[in-house]
């Protein structure tokens, strides 16, 4: 059976992985693990391609212990028992869980305490970001180590290699420097990918010469780098996000060009109405309403005309003024929950017991709403909202808050309402 190239220019130790120097350099993790024969469990996470399944492997046999593969997306229960019982004959496995984000809660539950007491030591890997899509209790047993995609000059490296290999092409080509750059270019930092390339390339060649033009019709186009359950997806989605927070809509743009093609609306909305709502919010609540109709109307139509009301609503919220001034308000406040809860002044609970008449909250008297104390007397001067002056609209919502700060709060309900008489 013919083997393809990306499969025999596999790494079969740590000498032999490209890049990855803060994992397999001198005294970095997984040099340690070996140097010291005391291996522990880790998720490998990043992009398709930069050798986390191969770099898993190349672990096992430096360490030189054997080692399975589960597949957590094909796997079943009865695999993972087998695996269990012969790590319990061994006194112990190495595992390489393959798209371990994909896991459901009974195998991670009967994973668990194998993981915990030693017995099973597993190296996950999974191209989604592990800190939303792995079980806290999984990745609380488990070092997460970034393998991040390959640069150009490794890739480059890579397939130069390949070249003269003898688990490679062996010197049979003479291929152009030209040739090299191009693939790496092509290839978004996935090393599986370039390999793949190089391999059509000598398919293509009409001799042992490998050109430009050649590469050029074979590789016509560059990787696509991410599917949208993959983390550079949610990276790209980062981008947008980051572009308008910049007001520069032309990278906005870009990065949504880029996820047009993944067509998952559904993550789209999400992230551009968080974005509307945490990054423009008071500055410009109408482009907040807008975003949510310009989805309104892109689900109705559907991709690819989809793009040009999302497009409008994008460029809105890059050159809208921007104000964060709502999402800090929040978060101090649960800081400050979170730091010290405090109950509620009793004249506004629900059921205030033993309150008389003229303390209580009057709920006829929307004149004297705007005096009263609601904050715990612990924290009653506490301001967890700072008003952003970068629209027309909050520094309205400023004058009003600043009047009220300026005649203050009270708790005594009844004084208030003596000298406040209907």
């Amino acid at each position: 059976m013919h083997k393809t190239l990306a499969d025999s220019m596999r790494p079969i130790g740590l000498d032999d992985v490209i890049g990855q120097k803060h994992l397999v350099g001198d005294n970095k993790l997984l040099r340690q693990f070996v140097k010291k024969d005391h291996p522990m469990s880790i998720i490998l996470y990043g992009p398709p391609g930069c050798g986390k399944t191969t770099m898993a492997k190349a672990l096992a046999h430096d360490l030189n212990i054997p080692y399975r593969i589960f597949n957590a997306s094909t796997g079943n229960k009865k695999e993972m028992d087998q695996i269990i019982t012969e790590a319990k004959l061994s006194e112990g496995l190495f595992v390489i869980v393959d798209e371990v984000h994909r896991l459901n809660k009974d195998k991670q539950d009967h994973l668990l305490p194998y993981i915990e007491s030693g017995l099973l030591i597993i190296a996950g890997c999974t191209t989604a970001n592990p800190y939303h899509s792995i079980n806290p209790a999984i990745r609380s047993r488990c070092h997460l180590c970034e393998v991040k995609p390959l640069n150009h000059e490794e890739i480059v490296e890579a397939c130069q290699r390949a070249a003269v290999s003898e688990r490679g092409l062996n010197h049979q080509y003479e291929i152009d420097q030209e040739v090299y750059d191009y693939i790496a270019r092509m290839s978004s930092g996935d090393v599986r990918y370039a390999y793949n390339c190089l391999e059509l390339a000598t398919i293509y060649a009409s001799d042992t010469h490998i050109t430009l033009e050649i590469i050029q019709e074979a590789v016509p186009r560059a990787n696509m780098q991410f599917d949208k359950d993959e983390d550079q997806y949610y990276d790209t989605l980062s981008g947008l996000q980051k572009s308008i927070r910049g007001s520069d809509p032309n990278g906005a743009l870009y990065y949504f060009a880029k996820l047009i093609d993944a067509g998952d609306i559904e993550s789209l909305e999400r992230r551009l109405i968080t974005t509307a709502y945490e990054d423009i919010g008071l500055a410009n609540p109408n482009a907040c309403m807008r975003t949510v109709l310009a989805f309104q109307a892109a689900k109705t139509i559907g991709f690819p005309e989809a793009r040009i009301p999302l497009a409008s609503c994008i460029i809105e919220l890059a050159l809208s003024p921007k104000s964060k001034s709502s999402e800090n308000a929040i978060d101090a406040a649960l800081a400050s929950y979170h730091n010290e809860p405090h109950k509620a002044p009793q004249y506004i609970r629900l059921t205030p017991v033993g309150i008389d008449e003229e303390d209580r909250y009057d709920y006829n008297r929307p004149d004297l709403w705007e005096y009263l104390q609601y904050l715990p007397d612990e924290i009653k001067d506490a301001q967890f909202y700072v008003p952003w002056l970068t629209s027309r609209y909050e520094k309205s919502l400023t004058e009003n808050y600043q009047r009220i700060l300026k005649h203050g709060r009270t708790t005594n309900i009844r004084k208030l309402k003596k000298d406040k008489p209907r």
